[in-house]
């Protein structure tokens, strides 16, 4: 019963995070907007930011506090758990597996004629480079609320009761209707699957936390510097042609 109860305290802090910017936002955003010289755009993006990073920030330290009270939470599945160094080289390994099956997803929807780009990450990146204080949130907090909930609770509860395939499908579309980005829900549901296996294949949730914070620090990396990766692109194009 105790599990139980820690996986709902989980459940219920993550949905509160998720509904308090219907709160809080506005009034960062109040505060914000009493700067001289502070554009209403800038404003809302920096509002944004900074909720996102208190709000997630917030609901981790609760969430590893609630877990630490129950100290058996992670370790619900059955089967020896790899040792922490293999548990960080599969983090790793992961993270590579996560690309390529991304790749795999956005070759079949390009396929499928859906434009490659998620608003989704569209959105955080602009934020992010709004507020860099959500840079922590979208590469640190979220993959470790994120496992917790899709992996440790939904995962690693239905799998106790069916088996890997089902319990590893439907967190991993649960994990991908929570983006609310159905045109790309392929690409994340292929994550989630693979997140799950990487969680079932480890027994250790930092596993598929490693890999998934892996994901999105390296996703930030790349659509801030898209300007700077672009300029080098054609510098080296201008350097082939040239010779």
């Amino acid at each position: 019963m105790k599990k139980y109860n820690t996986a709902f305290y989980l459940i219920l802090i993550y949905v509160i995070m998720q509904l308090s910017g219907i709160v809080f936002a506005p009034l960062i955003f109040d505060l914000l907007m009493k700067q001289d010289g502070m554009e209403i755009q800038q404003a809302k993006l920096m509002a944004s930011g900074w909720w996102v990073f208190i709000s997630m920030a917030v609901a981790t330290l609760i969430s590893v506090f609630i877990i630490r009270k129950n100290k058996s939470f992670l370790n619900n599945l059955k089967g020896k758990q790899s040792s922490i160094g293999a548990s960080i080289g599969w983090g790793v390994v992961g993270f590579f597996m996560v690309l390529f099956g991304q790749a795999l997803a956005a070759f079949i929807e390009n396929a499928l004629g859906i434009d490659p780009g998620s608003e989704n990450t569209a959105a955080f990146i602009k934020i992010a480079d709004a507020a860099p204080v959500a840079i922590l949130s979208i590469a640190i907090f979220a993959p470790i609320l994120e496992e917790l909930i899709f992996r440790r609770v939904i995962f690693g509860s239905l799998v106790q009761k069916t088996n890997f395939f089902i319990a590893g499908a439907v967190s991993a579309i649960v994990f991908a209707i929570i983006h609310f980005d159905f045109t790309h829900i392929l690409l994340y549901a292929v994550s989630g699957f693979i997140f799950a296996f990487l969680y079932y294949k480890t027994r250790r949730i930092m596993t598929s936390i490693i890999s998934h914070m892996l994901l999105n620090g390296f996703v930030v990396l790349v659509q801030l510097n898209a300007d700077n990766i672009e300029r080098y692109q054609k510098y080296l194009e201008t350097l082939s042609n040239s010779q």
